[in-house]
């Protein structure tokens, strides 16, 4: 006998017992099989499930019970207004990235602001500014070409038509003329051992790491952002809790003035930014 919509999440809740989320994760994940809202779920509990979608269900909590993260397993990621694709080519967009888009936001910027995302990934930050800022222009760049594709896709299908991707190594051998660059670079250190626990385990090992403690990517956009910007343009960096300090001393030590740090909301010193003077 078929599970209803109320028995099936009991026992995936059961199956994920133990796990930091298991009522939402199950919610979310058979939600989206069934193509509903949560809401539904809760408001017609006693409807069967089908056979395929069942089985599909139980697949797809097994990978989760395995540690694979749901966001992973349902192909999507909501990120600001957004929805976006996501696959293990990138690391899923996490919502203190939108604290890096929150600032930009909060900034006085030309009315054709051009705008440069470093290591888009999946498209998210680029995306998010792009879709409030329709005449701004915006390119995302990614070592990767299954991120650029990836990001591609997600620029399609969220109808936003002012930004575009390329593949490349950072800044180097870019144009020059932007106002704005920011980036949410590798910044664990490759002796973390967070890197093997939880979700980080299934993302991209080179989307994490970066030699120098973290810092080597960062030190190297700071090198490279600078003869790229205007004058008055800004660099903006997502970077981890405790790097604060080392951040902000890249950035002076690369020419960059009025250098701040603005911290997330559980008040740890996650984005820091600085300007290029006249």
């Amino acid at each position: 006998m078929l599970p209803t919509r109320e028995q099936a999440l009991v026992w995936a809740q059961e199956q994920l017992k133990g796990g930091e989320s298991p009522k939402l994760d199950s919610e979310i994940i058979l939600a989206h099989g069934l193509g509903c809202s949560r809401a539904s779920l809760i408001a017609w509990p006693e409807q069967p499930l089908s056979v395929d979608h069942w089985q599909g269900f139980q697949k797809a909590i097994k990978r989760r019970q395995l540690g694979e993260p749901v966001a992973y397993i349902i192909g999507e990621q909501g990120f600001w207004t957004l929805t976006l694709k996501t696959n293990p080519s990138t690391l899923i967009p996490r919502p203190e990235t939108e604290l890096l888009v929150e600032q930009v936001l909060s900034m006085t910027w030309p009315e054709h602001n051009k705008l440069l995302d470093l290591g888009t990934g999946t498209g998210a930050i680029g995306l998010a500014l792009a879709s409030e800022n329709p005449r701004w222009q915006i390119m995302g760049v990614d070592l990767n070409p299954a991120a650029v594709d990836l990001a591609t896709q997600n620029a399609q299908l969220n109808n936003i038509t002012n930004i575009r991707f390329e593949q490349g190594s950072w800044a180097e051998n870019l144009e020059s003329g932007w106002d704005c660059i920011v980036s949410n670079p590798p910044y664990i250190d490759p002796k973390d051992a967070h890197i093997k626990q939880g979700d980080l385990r299934f993302e991209p090992l080179s989307a994490l790491v970066a030699e120098d403690a973290g810092l080597a990517d960062i030190k190297t956009i700071a090198k490279q952002a600078w003869p790229l910007l205007n004058k008055n343009g800004w660099l903006l960096f997502e970077h981890g809790y405790n790097q604060g300090v080392q951040v902000r001393e890249i950035l002076l030590a690369s020419g960059f003035d009025a250098v701040q740090t603005k911290l997330d909301y559980g008040q740890r010193e996650r984005i820091t930014f600085g300007q290029k003077p006249t």
